[in-house]
């Protein structure tokens, strides 16, 4: 299985990306991502980053993916091309604070990333509604057909619980692809997976409904 969404000690994890991939490794994982914060990284330190990775996953037993978490702002997430174009894969994120209400304002948020070239995934959807209200139904469908069209894929995260069984139920009827996610900032909380596992497979989905099937 996959772990998409992990961190090192290159944003604010405390472990080595070996570490990290040691730890899938213990897990029985076939891929993990290592996808640390961009506004860590200035162009020198991103490119030892996006080196070291290549070079753990030539002497791994998994699949190692080099990705980031980009943050998702009032103008889009805040991600260059050139960043973009070395990586495997992209997870735009709402990092933001809204008040109570603003629900609205969050998923124009989520929309911009969705409709931006450089995203794969958008991570943990709705981990803040709790504090800043629960959306209609009707708009966080709309928010799930824009993905549709744009071919952008939702994590299921095991940090925070989301998004909820309706919403990955709608990804996998309509065939928006979903990711397994733990946002681990240890190493030993990489592969920590099961919940996000359970949710695909009572949403009743299956590998084929995840992001790089063809590499499980």
């Amino acid at each position: 299985m996959m772990d998409l969404h992990t961190h090192t000690r290159y944003s604010d994890g405390i472990g080595l990306i070996r570490d990290n991939v040691s730890w899938a490794e213990k897990r029985g994982l076939k891929i993990v991502g290592i996808s640390d914060h961009i506004h860590f990284f200035t162009p020198g330190m991103f490119s030892r980053y996006v080196g070291e990775i290549r070079v753990v996953k030539e002497e791994s037993e998994v699949v190692v993916l080099a990705g980031i978490e980009t943050n998702i702002t009032e103008n889009g997430p805040d991600l260059t091309e050139d960043f973009a174009r070395e990586l495997d894969y992209v997870i735009a994120s709402v990092h933001e604070w809204f008040r109570e209400g603003e629900w609205y304002r969050y998923l124009e948020y989520v929309k911009k990333a969705i409709i931006d070239e450089n995203v794969d995934i958008i991570g943990h959807f709705g981990n803040i509604f709790p504090w800043i209200g629960y959306p209609p139904w009707e708009e966080v469908l709309e928010v799930i057909k824009l993905a549709e069209e744009y071919g952008k894929a939702f994590e299921i995260s095991a940090r925070y619980k989301v998004p909820d069984l309706d919403f990955i139920k709608e990804c996998i009827k309509r065939g928006v692809k979903l990711s397994l996610a733990t946002d681990a900032h240890r190493p030993e909380d990489v592969g920590k997976i099961n919940w996000s596992l359970k949710m695909l497979k009572k949403a009743g989905g299956s590998e084929e409904d995840l992001v790089f099937s063809e590499l499980l």
